[in-house]
């Protein structure tokens, strides 16, 4: 009698297998594509605007010895203008991406974002108190912080907005995704009168300021600003990836989390401590630009899965480069003058969120 014949062994055996619905490889190469396409993006915002220097141009002069390739005003524009300004794309995309990133995973919902829920106006409102109140009202406060005095005040208004909001939607351990979008609406609507009052205070230098402010822009970036903003969003970004672990638990539910051995309440103040830090020093330089934290995570679960091990170094990878592309369009589009970015970024991000409302309607409890 023969004996029964083995099954073949496919080329690969005795190798692990990859879990079904495992993307952690795809999402690991994202991660480096992502990081050469933000390479690309920098230097092609570098080279973009009004003057006339190209990106060879600039490139040619980095490794030029001796005497630069680059007209003086031409150097003027690349490193006093449009390299703070990059930079503070950088970090401003990067900020908001992952703020969003960690409070949909905090709120689990797709729809959660620091300019929908209100946490961005809060923000707002803490940065146009200490503009328009820094030098009369809150002058020790200024004196006492120096160049931190925005970021700072940026940040206790979002903190401030978020633990309301937090307080308002959650009931017995449970968040209640209706509550949250309208008292985010809520609390937005009251940080924006209370902005509206500060701005009718302020006087024709502070006024032409805010207005430009509240639509969003990175045309005052300094390496000062960069230099009050970098650290605080610097510690809040280099914070998120010790919170993946827990965001990976709470999509299964705070109880369950919790049987995991997640602290809850210590990693929900930790997880909005590090949103609003973000959040806070971004809007304290950029102003109001909406729409980068929801658009990105949303892009990038549908693509590289849920895993925020992966997820949130992807954010902050694609909002920065985002947002530079944003930049670039709101400097190029009605050259010599510029729009505002936050014009750009809501004229793309509000048709995606109504995409995203409209695939999540069957679920979200209206």
């Amino acid at each position: 009698m023969l004996a029964p014949a083995r099954p073949a062994q496919h080329a690969g055996a005795g190798l692990p297998r990859r879990a079904e619905g495992d993307r952690s490889h795809l999402a690991r190469l994202a991660i480096v594509l992502l990081a050469i396409l933000l390479a690309a993006t920098a230097l092609f915002s570098l080279s973009s605007g009004a003057s006339n220097a190209s990106l060879a141009a600039v490139v040619a002069d980095w490794f030029r010895s001796g005497e630069s390739a680059l007209p003086l005003r031409d150097r003027i524009v690349i490193y006093d203008i449009r390299l703070p300004r990059m930079v503070m794309g950088v970090l401003v995309g990067a900020a908001l991406a992952v703020a969003g990133a960690v409070l949909q995973g905090l709120f689990r919902n797709p729809l959660a974002d620091p300019g929908i829920i209100g946490v961005s106006s809060g923000a707002g409102l803490g940065a146009v108190s200490m503009i328009v109140l820094g030098g009369t009202v809150l002058a020790p406060v200024t004196i006492a912080l120096g160049i931190y005095a925005l970021p700072i005040a940026a940040f206790a208004g979002a903190l401030a907005t978020v633990l309301v909001l937090y307080g308002i939607a959650t009931r017995q351990g449970r968040t209640s995704v209706a509550t949250m979008l309208l008292a985010g609406i809520a609390l937005g609507a009251m940080a924006g009168a209370f902005t509206g009052v500060l701005v009718f205070m302020a006087d024709d230098r502070q006024l032409r300021d805010l207005t430009f402010w509240q639509l969003g822009s990175l045309a005052g970036a300094t390496w000062i600003k960069i230099l009050a903003i970098g650290p605080i969003i610097a510690a809040a970004l280099l914070a998120t990836p010790f919170l993946a672990r827990g965001l990976n638990a709470f999509a299964l539910g705070e109880a369950t989390a919790n049987h995991l051995g997640i602290p809850v309440q210590r990693f929900k103040y930790m997880a909005i401590l590090a949103s609003t830090a973000a959040t806070g020093a971004a809007v304290a330089v950029s102003g109001g630009i909406g729409f980068i934290g929801i658009v990105v995570p949303h892009l990038l679960r549908l693509s590289i899965g849920p895993d925020h091990r992966y997820l949130l170094p992807a954010s902050a990878l694609l909002g920065a480069i985002l947002l530079l592309l944003a930049d670039a369009v709101a400097r190029t589009i009605v050259a010599p003058a510029e729009l505002p970015i936050g014009i750009v970024t809501a004229a793309a991000g509000a048709p995606f969120f109504l995409w995203i409302l409209l695939r999540k309607r069957s679920v979200i409890d209206l």
